[in-house]
């Protein structure tokens, strides 16, 4: 019995359609490791120093086993046995005043207005060294920064 006619759009053979999904790691890379646990997030900071995010596994062994230079945020995920799976994006770091509140800061400048957003909650108070940072590189931007650890947060900024 043949199979019902099917109406629906026919675009020749199977392959991508539409806009690619943007690309989310820098490195992936298998790694043989005899590492307890299932997975590890983790941050490198640019001195070298780790900053655990979330996991069981022991990061630190993680990092000595990656050839990316620092800073970076990375995952690793056991696979199978001692063999897992660890993907790495570069990240771009700044020391921020001791005194910097909150752990997450958004700065947008449209060229006449400012606003700034502390942990989600709007604010007049502004970041100095933030709105430099973003000042050097474009007219009009938008600026995240997380708090890594300390004083050292974690930043991206984006024209407008």
């Amino acid at each position: 019995m043949p199979l019902p006619h099917d109406p629906g759009p026919h675009w020749g053979e199977v392959g991508i359609h539409g806009v690619h999904r943007q690309r989310e790691w820098d490195a992936v890379a298998t790694v043989e490791l005899a590492v307890a646990g299932s997975e590890a997030w983790f941050v490198v900071l640019p001195d070298g120093s780790l900053v655990v995010e979330e996991g069981d596994a022991d990061a630190d062994r993680f990092r000595a086993a990656l050839s990316v230079a620092p800073p970076f945020r990375a995952h690793a995920v056991r696979r199978n046995g001692a063999t897992w799976a660890v993907a790495v994006r570069r990240i771009e770091a700044v020391e921020l005043d001791d005194d910097t509140p909150g752990n997450e800061i958004e700065i947008a400048w449209d060229g006449s207005e400012r606003t700034v957003r502390i942990d989600g909650a709007p604010t007049l108070a502004g970041v100095p060294g933030l709105e430099r940072l973003a000042e050097a590189r474009h007219r009009t931007y938008v600026v995240r920064a997380a708090r890594l650890e300390g004083s050292t947060w974690e930043v991206a900024v984006s024209p407008l």
